[in-house]
């Protein structure tokens, strides 16, 4: 008879296996977001990003909120809002639809850096 034991140190896996990680003490939930922010940090130095801000909520309908990986200001005055998906869901698609079609935006999705 085998018996299997939950082991409460265990982390859960997240469900499309990202790899939480840190960076400059800042958590990250993926490795992608991470080396985004390695990115971003590289154009800040050479001096085309002003700064950037991470986690930028919008509230949505129905107490719903998404929550868009970095908003990006850069030396030429544009602003971006970038979203680093290592898979793209329908209820990822739909709640930025909502927000690009509420707010003055458009969001740019990161797949790879």
């Amino acid at each position: 008879m085998n018996i299997k034991f939950f082991n409460s140190r265990a982390k859960p896996k997240h469900k499309f296996g990202a790899i939480p990680c840190e960076r400059d003490g800042k958590k990250f939930p993926s490795k992608l977001e991470r080396r985004y922010y390695d990115k971003l940090q590289i154009l800040q130095k050479a001096g085309e990003v002003v700064f950037f801000l991470r986690q930028i909520p919008f509230d949505l309908p129905g107490k719903v909120r998404y929550v868009c990986d970095f908003q990006v200001f850069y030396a030429n005055g544009e602003i971006s809002f970038v979203d680093t998906k290592g898979k793209d869901t329908a209820l990822s698609q739909a709640k930025r639809k909502m927000v690009e079609d509420l707010y003055p935006v458009t969001i740019e999705i990161v797949s790879k850096v």
